[in-house]
């Protein structure tokens, strides 16, 4: 069994809502695929002033309708308000309407960590025969919280991951996917925001280290197909994850 997932990446227009949601309108066109991942704060760029850009629920709509459209599951984050606080927020949105979400749980240094609410929960959901884990940028940095336990064939990975540090994203994630045995997505995006420069270098690497997609710096949509047969045959022959190490997350 075969899934088709596109990674998008582009320039995200500083904290314009409207135009950058236009703007992946017309990146879609044509797609035909099971999954799009877009990146972290797709829609607005990383403000760390999140009563500025709180969506109150337009983004979350326009997923649901481009889901539909698409007949894809749409991936990305935005900046929720809860009673407790504002979180980053990754959504998965499926065609079907159904909306799971995951809440970054390593908020980085700084702003993001003095504005935000860390999430708590670890979030797998399948979709089409695939088991995808959810997390968002500095996550990656983090290999206990992705850790295989068995239940899940991909992480996705949204981001917004600055240029001075494209060599610790490009490695990281290689690493999950060897050690985790899973195909890994990540989606960055490219251009500058205020104080910030960003590569891009989105990637799907297989669970073997070879990497099947790099868009390097350019703002483009590719296609990979994730194969779950090869994946399952490659754990059965090469079973380190059985000799893994027991632990407990506290």
């Amino acid at each position: 069994m075969k899934s088709r997932v596109a990674i998008v990446q582009r320039d995200i227009a500083w904290r314009d809502v409207e135009g950058n949601l236009r703007a992946l309108e017309r990146m879609f066109e044509g797609l035909r695929v099971d999954v799009v991942v877009l990146s972290e704060m797709f829609q607005t760029g990383f403000v760390t002033t999140p009563a500025d850009v709180a969506d109150d629920g337009a983004t979350l709509r326009w997923m649901v309708t481009m889901a539909e459209r698409l007949d894809a599951a749409i991936v990305g984050s935005v900046v929720v308000k809860e009673t407790d606080g504002y979180h980053n927020r990754m959504y998965f949105v499926k065609p079907t309407g159904d909306v799971a979400w995951y809440d970054k749980r390593h908020l980085f240094i700084g702003d993001e960590a003095d504005n935000f609410v860390h999430g708590t929960e670890r979030r797998v959901v399948e979709w089409r025969g695939v088991r995808y884990l959810l997390e968002v940028c500095y996550d990656l940095r983090f290999p206990v919280w992705s850790r295989q336990r068995g239940d899940y064939d991909a992480i996705i990975y949204s981001a917004l991951w600055p240029k001075p540090r494209r060599e610790v994203w490009r490695t990281l994630l290689r690493a999950r996917a060897i050690e985790n045995q899973a195909y890994v997505i990540g989606v960055n995006r490219i251009g500058s925001e205020p104080g910030l420069e960003y590569a891009g270098d989105s990637a799907v690497v297989d669970a073997y280290g070879r990497t099947m997609a790099d868009l390097a710096e350019g703002e483009a949509v590719e296609v990979v197909e994730l194969d779950m047969d090869a994946l399952a045959a490659f754990r059965v022959r090469f079973n380190v994850l059985a000799d893994a190490d027991s632990f407990v997350i506290k």
